[in-house]
Parts: structure tokens; sequence; C-alpha cells
């Protein structure tokens, strides 16, 4: 078993149901683009004025960063509220030196743990609840 593959498993059996559950986790909800239902998944990153930047540590490998190709639009919760938006993948970007103005502890995970670092910049509107 790959490390991608090993720390996919990990996430998806372990972390990512335990997080998910935390009112204050930051989720991002995509559209799956083959089920069309919508999919939440824990994410660490940095919302800087109505943008929301974040690195996908294993790139077109994640499956959030599939559905964002197949359909943009989503949503995040932050500090307990959501936003809509629209995602940006930004292959051009140095995952690396922006990872730098993320915060560090989900940073150190991502340097760690990944293998094909992508930004991600979400474009936020505020969504009425």
């Amino acid at each position: 078993m790959n490390k991608h593959e090993l720390v996919t498993a990990f996430q998806r059996r372990v972390g990512n149901p335990i997080l998910r559950r935390l009112p204050f986790q930051v989720l991002l909800e995509t559209t799956g683009r083959s089920s069309g239902q919508p999919r939440r998944t824990p994410i660490g990153g940095r919302r800087v004025g109505d943008e929301f930047w974040f690195v996908s540590e294993f790139g077109e490998k994640s499956h959030y960063i599939r559905n964002i190709q197949a359909d943009p639009a989503v949503r995040v919760r932050l500090g307990g509220h959501w936003h809509r938006g629209v995602a940006h993948l930004l292959p051009n970007d140095d995952a690396r030196a922006r990872l730098k103005s993320l915060p560090r502890l989900n940073s150190a995970a991502v340097r760690a743990m990944g293998t094909d670092l992508l930004t991600v910049r979400v474009d936020l509107s505020p969504e009425a609840p």
C-alpha cells in the first residue's frame, strides 16, 4: 500500500468521520461527480477577506478535487457558518510557499503526508441560514 492509499484509508475510515462531527471544523462541501450527492470533507486553510485558501495534499488524486473539476460550486463551513463559493484550482501557485501562510498544524500535516500538493482558492459569498 503506497502513502496515498494509506493516508486516504485512514482519513476515510477514522479521521474524517470524527472531524466532520466537530462543530467548528472547517468543512468543504462538493457535489459528487457521479452521485450528485453532497460530499463533506474536513480541510484546513485560512480565510483572507472573501477568499478561503487551502492546499490539497494529493492534488488531482483527491476525490474532492475531482468533484471541483466537475462542478466548482462549493460550500465552506467556517466558524460554524456555511458560505457558498466557487473553487479555483491553482496548479501554478507555489503550494509549499502557500502552506507557510496557512494554519501551522494543518500545514505541517499536509507537507508531511502530501505527495502532490495543489493550491485551491474559494471565492466566498455569504449564505443565508
